[in-house]
């Protein structure tokens, strides 16, 4: 079963098993999830590819009244800021403002808290999203699909985006962190050659870490279901013998 969609502009902090105690900022509409991919393990179930974006993104003037308020009233400050929420968060139209924005009321309010961002990596390609995304601290970039195929399948890109577009991206951004989903069943993108041609994608981004994990929370795809943690350690096990640092959750 899926989870409901973000209402607000913040939510938590939560408690995330790679961040630590994270404060979350949702830059989509309320209610809405606006993403450039249609995953099959979405944890917010499928993206509505049909219909435009109705609601409004909030402003960044929004975000910074919200984020002011939350962390004047928090006791301790939170471990990270971190962009997330309903779908992709480069999405938004001011996306490098708002980011500005979070940075300054960081160094005035929480100095001690980093900046992050969990993202498809669907926009790594466009060089304005870049230069925003490198004045975060850490920047949690996904890649679950070695070949094109598999992409396709598994996550389900909008319009025309390919690997080897995102793959290009994300060697230019540097400093990255990839996270990559593995399930098992008829639809999900286990197997050895797709693990084998990850990996070559992976030296081609040079991240300094790649996060591991399978299903945890709701998926919305029935062909799917979560690997045995030895079939995760095994993926890593492949990443250290190519010389790639890699973690399982």
């Amino acid at each position: 079963m899926t989870i409901p969609l973000k209402t607000g502009i913040l939510y938590g902090p939560v408690n995330s098993r790679r961040l630590g105690r994270s404060l979350g900022i949702n830059l989509l509409p309320a209610g809405r999830k606006v993403c450039t991919f249609d995953c099959a393990y979405c944890q917010y179930g499928w993206t509505d590819c049909t219909a435009g974006v109705s609601n409004r993104f909030v402003k960044p003037e929004e975000v910074e009244r919200a984020l002011e308020a939350s962390l004047q009233g928090m006791g301790e400050p939170p471990a990270y800021l971190t962009f997330s929420g309903n779908g992709e968060p480069t999405l938004h139209p001011e996306f490098p403002a708002v980011v500005e924005a979070v940075i300054a009321l960081r160094d005035r309010l929480a100095p001690s808290a980093r900046t992050a961002i969990l993202s498809n990596s669907g926009t790594a390609g466009r060089e304005a999203i870049r230069r925003a995304l490198r004045r975060l601290d850490v920047r949690i970039m996904k890649l679950d699909a070695g070949t094109d195929v598999m992409f396709g399948a598994f996550n389900r890109p909008l319009g025309g985006l390919t690997l080897g577009e995102i793959v290009e991206g994300l060697a230019d951004l540097g400093g990255v962190t990839i996270q990559s989903l593995w399930a098992g069943g008829p639809s999900g993108n286990y197997s050895e050659r797709e693990i084998e041609e990850w990996t070559i994608r992976l030296r081609r981004i040079r991240p300094i870490a790649v996060q591991i994990y399978t299903l945890a929370r709701g998926w919305p795809e029935p062909g799917l279901k979560p690997l045995e943690h030895r079939d995760l350690e095994a993926i890593g096990m492949k990443l250290q013998a190519a010389g790639i640092a890699g973690c399982v959750y």
